[in-house]
């Protein structure tokens, strides 16, 4: 076989003329367009990527936030559970204070009740004793009984400060001798000598009665009362037991 060399030649040159045209006005465009198309696909991959890391990080916020909600929510309930059983304690303690408080009125109630009862029956025990105690009097009656209180009244006549005497025997009263009954003549003449030494002077001095002292002799004047008789014992008597009690 015999080759044409003007022939290959020609369509060599055909070939470059092709290429030169293809690579011209065809693979130049086609690359671009290519080129702009991959540019395209990374750009959408690339938001597609960025959409992607935003929605996991909005998905593990909202999981975040959604935890904090239960945490938030436990505690609430746990707080809540807490409240609850502070003022269940406190309305217990206050119960119990309450109760406690009615109990300690009550005993307190009770003990002066009964202090109050126990005074009120040693009070009537010592009137009655000393009722009594003034029945029995009421019958020692007697010229021994006038004489032993002339000489206490004497004894405490005696007694008194001087300038007390002084102003006993210049009371412009007089002075009085009081006695449950009425004294006989030499009962009145033994009294006055007997009250007249004691007060070193003779006063002014009468006699009266008074059944109240159911026994003794009373020195009365205008500012002073010399008390000796049993209705004074006996009130004296009273006054300690009632005290007493």
């Amino acid at each position: 076989m015999k080759l044409d060399w003007w022939t290959l030649g020609l369509q060599a040159v055909n070939v470059l003329i092709l290429v030169w045209l293809l690579q011209r006005f065809f693979w130049r465009p086609v690359a671009a367009m290519i080129a702009t198309r991959k540019d395209a696909a990374q750009a959408m991959l690339a938001d597609a990527k960025s959409s992607q890391d935003k929605a996991a990080a909005a998905l593990a916020e909202i999981e975040q936030t959604r935890a904090g909600f239960a945490a938030e929510r436990e505690k609430i309930l746990a707080d809540a559970r807490d409240a609850a059983d502070a003022a269940g304690e406190a309305a217990m303690n206050d119960a119990r204070a309450k109760a406690d408080k009615l109990r300690k009125a009550a005993e307190a109630r009770l003990a002066a009740d009964k202090v109050a009862a126990e005074k009120q029956m040693a009070d009537q025990a010592a009137s009655l004793a000393v009722d009594i105690a003034e029945k029995l009097a009421g019958r020692l009656k007697g010229p021994e009984i006038s004489a032993a209180f002339l000489s206490w009244l004497t004894d405490a006549i005696k007694a008194m400060p001087d300038d007390e005497k002084t102003a006993a025997l210049a009371d412009g009263k007089g002075l009085r001798l009081v006695s449950a009954e009425a004294l006989t003549a030499a009962q009145k003449t033994r009294a006055n000598a007997a009250v007249a030494e004691a007060l070193g002077g003779k006063p002014a001095l009468s006699f009266d009665t008074d059944a109240a002292l159911i026994a003794g002799l009373e020195l009365r004047g205008a500012h002073f009362t010399l008390r000796n008789s049993w209705q004074a014992d006996l009130a004296r008597i009273r006054e300690d037991l009632h005290h007493g009690g």
